[in-house]
């Protein structure tokens, strides 16, 4: 097929996982709340253990449009991982397992949200065109270089690298950065060596090195003396708009009136109340690795806690710019946790994805200091935090089918009705919403309701066989303005005599929607398995394990 736009190409890029939806499955025992609860307090923050590709699949229905800040710190490379492979496959790779996880945060953003990712010269320049793709050029909103190391490292054998990347890029036009807030020292910029009564203020030149013939002409200085721009160059604004200056007194002469050179006087009063975000971000400005390390240490009782840690200065920088209080931030690749401890200290909702056991080991001790007032580093000081909120814990669900004893596809026996029920809404693109039960005795009204797609559209899923009478009372419950899509394990009758209900059986309706089975999309390359061709049986053969199948 003919190419008709400018794209990076890679071995594989046409091949494309077939995601299944899981469910989330909370553990409220892992979780952690303070006990004390105070208004504004966030308790629905979520930190998610299992494969982050599924995880974000996971959260696409509920979250898709509402996430305002992606914060990732991608691994870099997969090292040794792809030692047995020929030059240039490890980044085929690479840019494969990226290019989900970009086209889901795509979808999960907010239009005026952003994404912003750590990174270094080892994938950097393909990352950008990758995203450049995904999220379109015209959405690229920086590359800004972090000075990553406060050290020389004299120990290079080349040239030091002492920096990595931030690549930032806006889910549409609709994005807006905040101001970074003026520090002291650009605030000691502004000087008030004439007292004037409007405060401190910063001169700005009134010359520009450019000649333009309408900006040259005599100002006359507060000396009464008359004062031209240097040959070769011109006043940056017009007479009139400088008489107007003049006349404000808002242009400095110098001490005796008689200066050469006058500037604009810019008052701290007037000026906004930050400075625009720049591209460089030295250490003292974003922290450094070694910032990180102190932060884990002292988190951890001056243990190694992590490798590689992201100071919590950096996230706090990219939060200022991409969000406001109340805002949700998503980290997939959470690691030690620090995205969800700044978002967290910061008045923001946080979702966290974490496939390995510092899941368990890092982050829940971390959050849980964060959230009991216990951590005294990183931002803590900066933000003035004291402790509170909350979070949840959850696992992704176990895939829904399962092959048997007789290799068939059976639903997976951990599914329990209710788990059942909310797989196949996310499978049928319904939402999750199961009638509520009655006091006592009361028979629950819509009984039969576990989703819904409309308000006249709804879900209903049972691991029961539907007779010709079971669907005549359910259509009369549903009544001629309502319609219901049935699952079911199988129907007898004529199951199109009623045009207020439609009838699938399960699994079969759903065996070819996604690869099943598989846990592990991580970017750990050598972890995954063989790929192998999806063979899907025409007859969904039994619901359960262990039943042969139909004849």
């Amino acid at each position: 097929m003919k190419k008709t736009k400018l794209e990076l190409t890679w071995p594989g890029k046409e091949e494309r996982p077939r995601l299944e939806p899981r469910i989330l499955l909370e553990h409220p025992e892992r979780g952690h709340h303070a006990a004390a609860r105070r208004e504004g307090d966030l308790f629905d923050n979520m930190l998610i253990k299992g494969d982050n590709l599924l995880a974000l699949k996971a959260l696409e229905q509920d979250y898709a449009g509402k996430v305002k800040c992606v914060f990732i710190d991608p691994p870099y490379n997969t090292g040794s991982a792809f030692e047995h492979y020929d030059d240039g496959i490890e980044h085929s790779l690479w840019l494969s397992l990226i290019r989900e996880r970009l086209e889901i945060i795509r979808r999960l953003l907010t239009s005026d949200g952003s994404l912003w990712i750590t990174i270094d010269d080892n994938e950097v320049h393909y990352l950008k065109v990758l995203c450049d793709e995904v999220f379109g050029r015209s959405n690229f909103v920086a590359n800004i270089v972090w000075q990553s190391k406060d050290t020389p490292g004299n120990n290079a054998t080349t040239i030091s690298q002492t920096h990595n990347m931030v690549l930032v890029y806006k889910a549409s036009d609709a994005w807006t950065p905040n101001l970074i807030p003026r520090n002291e020292k650009q605030t000691a910029t502004y000087k008030n060596i004439d007292d004037d009564s409007r405060g401190p203020w910063l001169g700005t030149p009134l010359t520009r090195a450019e000649y333009r013939e309408r900006d040259v002409y005599a100002l006359v200085n507060d000396a009464n003396r008359e004062v031209w721009p240097p040959k070769g160059s011109s006043w940056r604004r017009p007479k009139d708009q400088l008489e107007r200056l003049k006349a404000e007194k808002r242009i400095y002469w110098g001490k005796n009136g008689d200066a050469d050179f006058p500037v604009e006087k810019k008052f701290l009063s007037e000026v906004k109340d930050g400075v625009v975000p720049q591209t460089w971000w030295p250490y003292e400005f974003a922290g450094s690795t070694r910032n990180a390390s102190a932060e884990m240490k002292g988190l951890f009782e001056g243990a190694k806690a992590f490798d590689t840690p992201k100071p919590e200065k950096i996230v706090m920088r990219a939060l200022e710019i991409a969000t406001g209080a109340g805002d949700i931030v998503l980290d997939s690749f959470a690691g030690s946790g620090t995205t969800g401890a700044v978002a967290h200290k910061m008045g923001r909702r946080w979702i966290m994805v974490e496939i390995g056991d510092h899941a368990d080991t890092h982050i829940v001790p971390r959050l849980t200091k964060v959230i009991d007032g216990d951590d005294a580093g990183g931002v803590t000081k900066a933000v003035s935090w004291e402790g509170g909120g909350g979070f949840r814990y959850y696992t992704l669900a176990p895939s829904l089918l399962e092959r048997d004893a007789y290799d068939n596809w059976v639903i997976a026996p951990e599914y329990n009705g209710p788990m059942l029920a909310q797989a196949v809404c996310k499978h049928l693109g319904f939402t999750y919403d199961p009638a509520q039960g009655g006091d006592g005795d009361e028979r629950i009204a819509d009984w039969w309701r576990h989703g819904k797609s409309s308000e006249r559209d709804f879900l209903y899923v049972t691991t029961q066989a539907l007779t010709q009478d079971a669907l005549r009372l359910l259509s009369e419950e549903v009544g001629p303005d309502r319609s219901l899509l049935i699952c079911a394990r199988a129907f007898s009758g004529n199951i199109d005599a009623f045009e207020n209900l439609t009838c699938r059986k399960i699994p079969a309706s759903i065996l070819s929607k996604c690869e099943w089975g598989r846990d592990d999309y991580s970017l750990n390359i050598a972890a995954l398995p063989e790929r192998e061709p999806t063979e899907i049986a025409r007859d969904a053969g039994p619901l359960f394990a262990g039943e042969p199948a139909n004849g």
